[in-house]
């Protein structure tokens, strides 16, 4: 008979994920961090200093309350020092660029870089962002960052922190995800029964809503 996986039984009554949020300095990751955390928006937002750290619970379709360890690292070259150690133990990151910004469009591959060589997770779950949609003109086409995410097998997303388009969906996509790779956040899920068939329905069930996952 089968054995269905359930994280409240079996770790109490919470999940851990730790999220990074990545990218260049002035690309919005404090201000779609505010807007997921507390649905709010301020214009002007001082530019983070070295990490910035927030904490929210949610939970997945199958009621398993998550709690989010939210990491917001400095873009700033003169703060690069201090993120190294803030990647290690991370089970997801979002990689945010500027729509409006070539530049930091440009500069992805850095941050792909640092998370290749400071992930303590080689299977990190990883999701391209490409952020301010409200802002006009673009300099970077939705063609362009959905090209950039498939060469990595990376799903994306394009957001508004202003007008709150597509935040939400982006994180709790995020989170899914992770969770449908056990082992990616429990060590011992390999030798739990039932873990693999669990973690494959959750997988299908998510695939049936999101079509193929790379919007």
């Amino acid at each position: 008979m089968e054995q269905s996986f359930h994280p409240k039984q079996d770790f109490g009554e919470v999940v851990n994920f730790k999220l990074l949020v990545i990218g260049d300095s002035g690309v919005g990751k404090s201000s779609l961090l505010l807007r997921y955390i507390n649905d709010s928006f301020e214009a002007r937002v001082s530019a983070t200093i070295g990490v910035d750290y927030r904490v929210k619970v949610t939970t997945v379709p199958d009621g398993t309350l998550i709690k989010l360890s939210i990491w917001d690292t400095a873009g700033q070259e003169r703060f690069r020092t201090l993120t190294p150690n803030f990647y290690r133990g991370a089970h997801g990151a979002i990689i945010v660029y500027d729509v409006s910004n070539r530049g930091s469009f440009d500069r992805l591959p850095n941050w792909m870089e640092e998370l290749k060589t400071f992930s303590s997770h080689h299977d990190m779950v990883r999701m391209l962002v490409g952020n301010k949609i409200d802002h006009i003109p673009r300099q970077v086409t939705r063609e362009e960052g959905l090209r950039y995410a498939r060469m990595f097998n990376m799903p994306y997303a394009e957001t508004s922190a202003k007008t709150s388009e597509g935040v939400n969906s982006v994180f709790n996509d995020l989170v899914q995800r992770i969770y449908t790779i056990p082992q990616l956040w429990d060590p011992d899920s390999r030798h739990r029964p039932g873990m693999r068939h669990a973690s494959s329905r959750l997988q299908l069930n998510h695939n049936r809503r999101s079509g193929n996952g790379c919007c």
